[in-house]
């Protein structure tokens, strides 16, 4: 067989060359479309779970509420408590209240609002409400009106003066009648019965 030319080979080469070049492309854009596809999915399925734990950590924070705890309790001061607690919860995370505090003045049942002050007041003084509620005139009661003059006081008038009673008064007009009347309300402390207490019991309400 006689040898062919390299003139006749030359374009057969060309077209082989290009042919496996353009093969090569080919295969090359199929795998490298199919990888992408294959990192999207991958993505998409771990988003859902790394995009939801940031959610539930707000929403931790969120479901809290801060509030004063004041007054009449043992450890005063400022606390966070869960989402749904009440005026009862904050109360025993001050310590409770004391002794003296005053709970039927507070909702327990309340429940707590984010930024709110929770004041407990003291109790009142039953003793106090007692004095206050006293009527006018009563026994113990103070004297009204203006003062009583020692000198011209009936046994009655002197009768009437807080912490005198009709045996002193009695004896306060004759210390009058022995003496020639009163010179000054310190003379009162010559009278049986009236030492410095009542003498100082006596002196706003009286004159010589």
């Amino acid at each position: 067989m006689p040898p062919v030319p390299l003139r006749t080979l030359a374009p057969y080469a060309v077209a082989a060359l290009l042919i496996l070049l353009l093969g090569g492309r080919w295969l090359a854009g199929h795998h490298g479309a199919g990888a992408p596809a294959a990192s999207d999915a991958a993505g998409g399925a771990g988003a859902p779970e790394n995009g939801a734990a940031p959610a539930v950590r707000i929403t931790t924070g969120a479901a809290s509420s801060l509030v004063d705890v004041a007054g009449a309790v043992r450890r005063p001061g400022v606390y966070r408590l869960r989402a749904g607690a009440r005026v009862g919860d904050a109360l025993s995370r001050a310590g409770g209240p004391t002794r003296r505090a005053d709970t039927t003045a507070v909702n327990l049942a309340a429940k707590l609002v984010d930024g709110q002050q929770i004041v407990v007041p003291l109790r009142v003084a039953v003793a106090a409400g007692a004095a206050a509620q006293q009527p006018a005139g009563g026994a113990g009661a103070p004297q009204a009106g203006p003062p009583v003059s020692l000198n011209g006081a009936t046994l009655e008038q002197l009768d009437a003066l807080q912490g005198v009673g009709p045996a002193t008064a009695q004896k306060i007009l004759d210390w009058r009648s022995r003496n020639g009347g009163f010179r000054s309300v310190d003379d009162l402390a010559e009278i049986p019965g009236i030492g410095p207490k009542k003498l100082e019991a006596l002196r706003p309400q009286v004159t010589p």
